[in-house]
């Protein structure tokens, strides 16, 4: 019987008999914990591993919470945060919440209700995800064109001209996706890699240039022209449909 992994929380606080205790209930709730005490540590650990959820705290010794926050935000890592703090201020409440925070626990706290809000920010998250194909793509996206065939994340369809439809791959669809959004820029492999796959994933340029063949080919055999899709040697690819950059070109 297939055991359903422990989910891994990531508690950032520096009152160490505070966070030893929340860390045995989250463990005695059927939880991973992973102890911070710095923010430099959290943002170090998150880069490197992966966590299901983060409790944070406002004030911490080398910087605020609300700092930490957008430091992984402009890094690209994306983790539930529940902030766990002293400060029962309304404006500090609203600008966490604002800002992207889950929720919003004031000490001191029960905590069989700290492991019931957890719970439900774990599960809004995890329906949440349900609804990407990949880290960049959600199957409510809208339609789009890309050289000349039609792309329709909902349903993993393109669509070429005279009607024929063909699937499309998941990581494909993210690749197209991103070039899409990213027009007349070069776009480095290791940036293409994470904004599909996400920050954390161990995928070599040589597995990302086995997607980019199979999109050329299947432009290849249904004769449209991808030469605004360009390689950039050494460095990436550039989707340029409008002409305003000489990158990648011969």
């Amino acid at each position: 019987m297939r055991t359903e992994p422990k989910p891994l929380i990531l508690i950032v606080e520096d009152e160490a008999e505070l966070a030893q205790v929340v860390a045995k209930h989250l463990e005695d709730a059927g939880m991973q914990a992973q102890i911070s005490p710095r923010a430099a540590h959290a943002a170090n650990f998150l880069k490197r591993h992966f966590a299901n959820l983060m409790l944070l705290d406002i004030s911490l010794p080398d910087q605020t919470g609300f700092a930490l926050l957008d430091e992984l935000k402009a890094a690209g890592i994306k983790v539930p945060t529940i902030f766990l703090t002293g400060n029962d201020q309304e404006a500090s409440k609203v600008k966490a919440l604002d800002m992207g925070g889950d929720d919003y626990i004031t000490k001191p706290f029960s905590y069989p209700e700290l492991v019931a809000r957890i719970r439900a920010v774990l599960r809004r998250a995890e329906a949440k995800s349900d609804l990407n194909v990949t880290e960049n793509v959600r199957v409510s996206d809208e339609p789009f064109d890309f050289c000349g065939a039609t792309i329709t994340p909902i349903r993993l369809e393109i669509a070429f001209p005279g009607g024929v439809i063909e699937k499309i791959g998941r990581k494909e669809l993210g690749i197209l996706t991103y070039l899409n959004a990213h027009q007349g820029v070069v776009i480095t492999r290791k940036t293409l890699i994470h904004a599909v796959w996400g920050i954390h994933a161990d995928v070599r340029s040589r597995s990302l240039d086995q997607y980019i063949v199979k999109v050329r080919d299947l432009y290849k055999t249904h004769g449209l022209d991808l030469s605004a899709f360009r390689t950039v040697h050494g460095i990436g690819y550039i989707f340029d449909p409008k002409g305003v950059s000489k990158e990648g070109r011969d």
